[in-house]
C-alpha cells in the first residue's frame, strides 16, 4: 500500500533531522516550518530543550502577514539572524525539516546567511 503525502513528509523530516544531529552535535538548530500562507523559523538549543529565538511572517512588525512569498521569507530570514546575534548565537545548522531546499526555504536560508548567521 502506498504511503500518504503526510507519511512521506514525516519520514523525510526524521531522516533529515537524524542525519543533521549526527554531524552537528552541540550546535544550535535553525528549524523551518512552511505553510501555504506563512513561514516561521526557530533557533532551538536541543541540549537544554529551549527556543532561543523565533521569527514568523505572522509578526505584524515585519509587514508580510499572510503573504507566502519569497520576499516574506527573506524578511523572516533577516529577522532571525538579527535575533540570533542578540541571543549570542553566531552559527547554527539549518534544519529544513521535510521541506525541499527550494523557493521560500532557500530564500530564508540565504537571507539569514547574508545577515551574518553562519549556517
Amino acid at each position: 500500500m502506498a504511503l500518504s503525502k503526510r507519511e512521506l513528509f514525516l519520514k523525510r523530516r526524521l531522516r533529515v533531522r537524524n542525519k543533521l544531529r549526527k554531524v552537528n552535535a552541540g550546535r544550535v538548530r535553525l528549524s523551518v516550518h512552511r505553510s501555504n500562507k506563512n513561514i516561521s523559523v526557530q533557533l532551538i538549543d536541543d541540549i537544554q530543550g529551549v527556543t532561543l529565538a523565533a521569527a514568523s511572517s505572522l509578526e505584524k512588525d515585519l509587514g508580510v502577514v499572510g503573504k507566502g512569498t519569497v520576499e516574506a521569507a527573506q524578511k523572516v530570514g533577516a529577522a532571525i539572524a538579527e535575533r540570533a546575534k542578540k541571543a549570542g548565537v553566531e552559527e547554527a545548522y539549518f534544519d529544513r525539516g521535510g521541506f525541499l531546499f527550494h523557493g521560500r526555504v532557500k530564500a530564508l536560508a540565504d537571507a539569514a546567511r547574508e545577515a551574518g548567521l553562519k549556517i
